[in-house]
This record gives C-alpha cells, structure tokens and sequence, in this order.
C-alpha cells in the first residue's frame, strides 16, 4: 500500500492538521470502528467503488459514498467499512478547522456524514478530477491546497474566543472549565457555548470530554500492559468506574478490551476478518 501525507504551510496549517493518500488498502478485516476525535474529515474517493458507512444498531443498514464526502465531528464512535485495493485522498481538520471552507456552522454537520455535492455542487466533481489526473501525491496536495483557498475566498478567519478556548482545552483538557474560558475571553457563558457549538460542532464539554478519551488513547498507543487506575487518574478522571464508562461511551469497548483488539492506526479498531 502507498501511503503520504502532508502538512500545508501557514495559514492553511491553522486550520488543518494533514491531508493524507493512500492506494492500495490491503488490510485483513473488513471492517473498522473510528473513534471520535473532536474533528472533520473531507475525503475523495479515487475509485469507482462506492465506500460504506454502517449503522451502528443494524449491521444490515447502511449507506454508501461514491465520489467525496465530509465527516463532521461525532459524539461517539462510528463503523465503516475496509475495502481491499482501495484508493482516497483527506484533508484531516484541526477542531473548528473546518467551518471557513463548508459555507455552512459546523453544528449542522454533527454526527453526520453527507456527500459532499450537496455543498458544493460540481466543485467537486472538478476537484475529483484533478485528483485523478495528477500524477503524484505532492501534486495530489497541491490541488487540495488550492481547492482550500478558493473556498476561503481569500484567507481563512476564525473565531479568535474560539481558537483561544481550543488552545486552553487543549493544553489540558480536564482542568480547564467552561466558566473559566469564557470569564478569560469576557463574554457570557451562554454565548460562549453557542459560539463554539457552531464553530468546532460539539459542545464545549463534550469537546473536552473526548479530547480526554483522545489523550488516553496516546497514553497506551504502544503499550502492552496498562496500569489503569493511574492512567485514569492522571488524565483526570475521578474514579476508574467513571474512566470505564467514559470510554465505553465513545469506544464501545471496555479498556481492556480495545488494548486487545486495536489496530495499527490511532483510534482505528478492526472488525470483521
């Protein structure tokens, strides 16, 4: 399998975190649980495949994707599906990264995967096939770049109280509060949670709520054996029935049962072989 990605250059880096290629998918499940991680996700699809998103509840429910689609940020976990000799290409946003470029607040893609025309009409069917012409990943990423400019309509803008609170939250996610952040940027507490809503797509203690499960995740990334009490103690929970539950709600998994079964790629878990 190829796979490349790429960081742009100031300002696009302060809005997303990669893009990303890859060709080729060759893995032996036939499924993967993506957990959430507070952010966006543009993707194209660079075969003629359609690719699969699953009901959670149903496992004979689901719908499919075919040229580009956007992924907003979601509260819990969702499952797609793993398709042999594969081929996409994804801008990964940083949370709020988004919201300059869809044209519309990031709340009304929450918990929702949509087809990306229904935004942006044949924009994308051109980008897609400037994708498939362009020979190279770097050539592939200059097009994302360019696409991404002409979106923003000159250069992109966000919230400074929102970006503020991100980098608070950020910074550690368990110790700062919404009444905190809000009293440092001088606006009401209502009017901070409905700013940020918009912006990032979740709500702020949502957000630091998985940015927190996220942080556990890097904690045990590599990890074979795992001291749980103290992970969940040093990331802020207030007792380890309350990490458990906590990670059960986003992951659908007991800790020790996603230390079992994950996967080669932060948040990824294989299902199915």
């Amino acid at each position: 399998m190829t796979f490349a990605s790429h960081i742009p250059g100031p300002p696009l880096n302060d809005f997303v975190e990669q893009f990303w290629y890859y060709d080729g998918l060759n893995v032996p499940h036939s499924r993967e649980r993506v957990l959430p991680d507070g952010t966006f996700q543009l993707m194209i699809n660079l075969r003629d495949e359609p690719r699969t998103l699953f009901d959670r509840e149903h496992e004979d429910r689901s719908q499919d994707f075919r040229r580009a689609w956007v992924s907003g940020a979601h509260r819990e976990y969702i499952v797609i599906d793993a398709r042999p000799g594969s081929s996409l290409i994804g801008i990964h946003f940083k949370p709020g990264g988004a919201t300059p470029f869809l044209g519309l607040p990031a709340i009304e893609l929450r918990d929702r995967v949509i087809e990306l025309d229904s935004l942006m009409d044949s924009a994308v069917n051109d980008l897609r096939d400037a994708l498939l012409e362009a020979p190279t990943p770097q050539d592939k990423f200059r097009i994302l770049e360019k696409f991404l400019w002409a979106r923003a309509g000159g250069r992109p803008v966000r919230s400074p109280a929102v970006a503020l609170a991100l980098r608070r939250f950020q910074e550690v996610p368990h110790t700062a509060t919404m009444e905190s952040v809000a009293q440092e940027l001088g606006i009401s507490h209502k009017h901070f949670i409905a700013r940020f809503h918009a912006e990032v797509g979740l709500t702020p203690k949502r957000y630091c709520r998985i940015r927190r499960f996220q942080q556990v995740l890097a904690g045990i990334e590599r990890k074979v054996a795992v001291d749980w009490a103290d992970l969940a103690y040093a990331c802020g929970y207030y007792d380890q029935a309350h990490f458990i539950q906590e990670f059960h709600d986003f992951s659908g998994l007991r800790p020790t049962a996603y230390l079992r079964e994950r996967g080669d790629y932060l948040g990824f878990v294989p299902l199915g072989g």
